[in-house]
Formats: structure tokens, C-alpha cells, sequence
């Protein structure tokens, strides 16, 4: 069993932000991080059985952030 499952978010080039599961195939988009939250949650939830579902869920954010010299 799993003690956690990782998620990848970065920011869509349509809006809004697209999370991806590292090892597992899970892909979730939202409008905000408040629904991110949630549907991560929810798609964990319908992935994993009982018994093999992780414990935490780790979201790990990734933003470019562009510096004008």
C-alpha cells in the first residue's frame, strides 16, 4: 500500500489548472486550487480501492514566473 499519491499542477494554457498523478493515471482539471482540491480528492477516491487508498495526497505546484531584464 501506497502512503501517498503525487500530483503534478501546473497552470492550463486555457485557464484554470491541470493536475496529473505521478505512476498512476489519473488527470483532473479545475477552474481554482479550491476545486482542484476536491476533484483530486474525488478521483483518488474513485481510483483507489478501500484498502489501497493512500493515506495523503501531495500536490506539488509548478508556475513560470517570467523576469523582464
Amino acid at each position: 500500500m501506497e502512503t501517498e499519491v503525487l500530483f503534478t499542477v501546473e497552470e492550463a494554457a486555457e485557464g484554470g489548472l491541470l493536475a496529473r498523478a505521478h505512476a498512476h493515471g489519473i488527470f483532473v482539471q479545475a477552474e481554482s486550487e479550491l476545486e482542484l482540491a476536491a476533484l483530486v480528492r474525488d478521483a483518488v477516491d474513485c481510483h483507489f480501492d478501500g484498502t489501497e487508498k493512500p493515506k495523503l495526497i501531495r500536490l506539488h505546484f509548478v508556475r513560470d514566473q517570467v523576469l523582464v531584464v
